[in-house]
């Protein structure tokens, strides 16, 4: 039997129940003038079968806790009447228990699936919440009679709540209510209605129990926190509000938002100000690309009917326009700007001394002392140069070091297959340089679909890069005036490469040395980022860090996305904190084709078993890219099987990055493929290619049935 249809008998045997419930008008037997009629028939069976009494007790009791049946409060009366103070609250301790655990289980089986399908991404950070402290709420929410019994059953058999945990906590919490109403069923003849059994003096107590954990947690959060804090002296009063660590995005933002709401803010930067980003990261690599893809157009000058397109490049005049640009946007990161807006701005390094002080050293070796309530690090990370034999010897270049080349390799090798190292082997082959690029794994991008890195592969091999993907450096070496790069493949062989220059792009490595984070036992991550929780706090609350020393993405606009949740929760977390939401991602690899992805993809979705349907729309058939001569690459949607709710899309095109920000919204705010179908997109663009790949899925989900009878009906019409 499958689970589908184990699921459905599970449900048509409920069904029957509560039919039967129903129809026998069981209800008329549930009622405290029945049960005092009764009371001494009862007590007369039980005194002549204890162990048949007590056991039919105990099945009716869990049947009826399973099904959630009106009349627990009534049946636990009668266990007080008939079996007294002990047995009565034994039997009704573990019957209720058990019978919640039941309906608990049945509710998980029956739904849990469902509503994961459906809400997955949504439920993320709740569940992450109830892994954590599950316990402790399920605790509270027993001992206060107020929340209804078979709600919490069914609300937590759709958590991921371990089932002993559901059994033991139900049963420690419900003892207390447990207790009151059995001993108020001892006296049963006294009791006239259900409604004065509970006063309200005696469920100001329940709920004051049931806030009482929640208090104890808090107390003892409390204690650790100033366990954590003891061996620090606290400033009597504070120079600033927040001091700002770091001025690239994350430090830029979290200075900025601190100005905007008044608060006195410190920026310390010991570099330049706009951090990688801004010089050596996004604004330059991408003036790089738009000169070389300039380049790249002007080889194909017939597929736009032209005869031929001369280009007269100097190399040094590309890398002297890569500077104008960063210079052009230099002015929205700079001192001038952020003073303006409120922000003091100090150049040098800076090393905490405790969690409310920064020692800051200036660049001509004075220092300071500065003291905030808050601090925020975001100091960013730096290309990572692994110990490959003889990488000291050869000037290896990384993304920080290859803009002041002003002459151009004639043979460059690049090392790694991500995004950077993507970008910047295009750029130079484009240019004129013979690129060749090693990736140690299988394939280039691989955080991407196959299809997406086959494409890219054929696009560089038509360009002329030689791409050894499965390749491990092993050394390099300088010989006879040359330079050579010894590759080793995963079947053994060894491939020589002559090069005049080497770019290392392996990844970037959190900036976390000289902060002084060992002195305060702020723990660092297995990938030597800032440990920090749900709300960018280290392991000082006033600590926070955000950013690619935080991660757990290294882009510019999650740079952005998680200072705001650094600083605010800097500046107001004593009274309202906010948990950094990270259920909607998005990012873009800058080649050509684009490469641009937000959410789940076909790997991630087959690696985690999650169930997917896949729609698919070739950019090859938009009529945009005809007229531009860019007939390549694809839409690819991810939805919910028998739904339009999107979990995902790639897109692999000319404006990828832009054309995605369609999905990144629907993404957030819940729209369907329906809805996208239905928005009117311009004529002709590339932003279509989000609609007809809308209309390729419901094209797949054209109802068949219906449609055949819409023919007859038309058949009929014209008679």
């Amino acid at each position: 039997m499958t689970k589908r249809e184990m699921r459905i008998v599970l449900a048509l045997c409920v069904a029957v129940l509560l039919g039967a419930y129903a129809f026998l008008d069981i209800g008329q037997y549930l009622s405290l003038s029945y049960f005092k009629s009764q009371q001494q028939v009862l007590a007369g069976y039980r005194d002549a079968h204890p162990w048949q009494a007590g056991v039919a007790y105990f099945a009716i009791y869990v049947l009826m806790a399973t099904l959630a049946i009106p009349g627990a409060a009534l049946l636990t009366l009668a266990g007080g009447a008939v079996f007294g103070l002990w047995w009565g609250t034994l039997l009704v301790s573990f019957a209720s228990t058990l019978g919640a655990t039941l309906a608990f289980l049945g509710c998980r089986f029956l739904f849990r699936e469902a509503v994961n399908h459906r809400f997955g991404r949504r439920l993320i950070a709740v569940e992450a919440g109830i892994r954590k402290e599950g316990a402790l709420y399920l605790f509270a929410m027993r001992l206060v009679p107020v929340f209804p019994f078979f709600l919490v059953n069914l609300l937590m058999g759709l958590t991921p709540v371990r089932a002993w945990t559901f059994y033991w906590v139900s049963q420690l919490g419900m003892l207390a209510g447990t207790l009151v109403y059995v001993n108020a069923g001892t006296q049963l003849a006294e009791i006239d209605s259900l409604s004065g059994l509970l006063s309200p003096a005696l469920v100001g107590s329940f709920v004051l129990l049931g806030v009482f954990p929640l208090f104890a947690r808090w107390a003892l959060d409390s204690f650790v926190t100033g366990r954590i804090y003891s061996r620090w002296s606290r400033p009597r009063r504070f120079d600033r509000n927040l001091i700002v660590i770091g001025g690239g995005s994350g430090g830029l933002v979290s200075a900025y938002i601190a100005a905007a709401v008044k608060a006195r803010v410190t920026l310390i930067e010991q570099h330049k100000m706009g951090g990688d980003c801004l010089n050596t990261g996004c604004i330059p690599s991408k003036a790089l690309i738009r000169t070389a893809r300039i380049v790249a157009q002007s080889r194909r000058a017939r597929d736009f009917g032209l005869r031929s397109i001369t280009v007269d490049m100097d190399f040094s005049d590309v890398m002297e326009r890569v500077q104008h640009v960063i210079k052009s946007v230099e002015p929205h990161d700079s001192v001038e700007r952020y003073t303006s807006l409120g922000v003091e701005c100090l150049a040098g390094t800076a090393r905490l001394r405790s969690p409310w002080e920064v020692e800051v050293t200036a660049l001509d070796g004075s220092t300071q002392v500065l003291t905030a309530r808050s601090i925020v690090i975001a100091s960013g990370a730096r290309p990572f140069v692994p110990a490959i034999p003889g990488i000291g010897t050869v000037d290896c270049l990384t993304s920080d070091t290859v803009w002041s080349l002003r002459q151009l390799p004639a043979r460059l090798v690049v090392l790694g297959g991500g995004p950077i190292g993507c970008e910047l082997a295009q750029c130079f082959a484009r240019l004129g340089s013979k690129v060749t690029q090693v990736e140690i794994l299988p394939r280039l991008l691989m955080r991407e679909d196959p299809d997406v890195s086959a494409l890219v592969e054929r696009k560089f091999a038509s360009e002329g890069v030689t791409v050894l993907t499965g390749h491990k450096a092993v050394r390099l070496a300088r010989e006879g005036g040359d330079k050579f790069l010894y590759a080793e493949s995963q079947g053994g062989v060894t491939v020589r490469v002559a090069f005049d220059a080497v770019l290392c792009a392996l990844g970037r490595t959190p900036n976390v040395r000289g902060l002084g984070l060992e002195e305060l036992g702020i723990p660092v991550t297995p990938t030597g980022a800032i440990e920090v929780n749900e709300y960018m706090q280290t392991r000082y609350p006033n600590i926070l860090a955000c950013g690619d020393v935080a991660g757990p993405y290294q882009f510019t606009h999650m740079a952005a996305h998680t200072a705001w949740y650094a600083s605010v929760n800097g500046l107001f977390g004593s009274f309202k904190r906010f948990k950094a939401d990270f259920s909607v991602v998005p990012w873009a690899t800058f080649t050509d084709p684009e490469v641009a992805r937000v959410g789940l993809n076909e790997s991630e979705a087959n690696g985690k078993g999650i169930a997917v349907e896949v729609t698919t729309f070739g950019i090859d058939d938009l009529d945009r890219a005809m007229a531009d001569s860019a007939a390549e690459g694809f839409v690819k949607v991810l939805t919910r099987p028998g739904s339009d709710k999107v979990l995902g899309a790639t897109i692999v095109g000319e404006h990828a990055g832009e054309i995605i920000a369609e999905f990144v919204s629907a993404m957030k705010h819940g729209i369907g493929l329906n809805r996208v179908l239905g928005t009117i997109h311009i004529y002709p663009t590339w932003s279509e290619a989000n609609k007809y790949a809308a209309g390729a899925w419901k094209r797949a989900h054209a109802p068949e049935g219906v449609l055949r009878w819409i023919r007859r009906f038309h058949n009929w019409r014209r008679g």
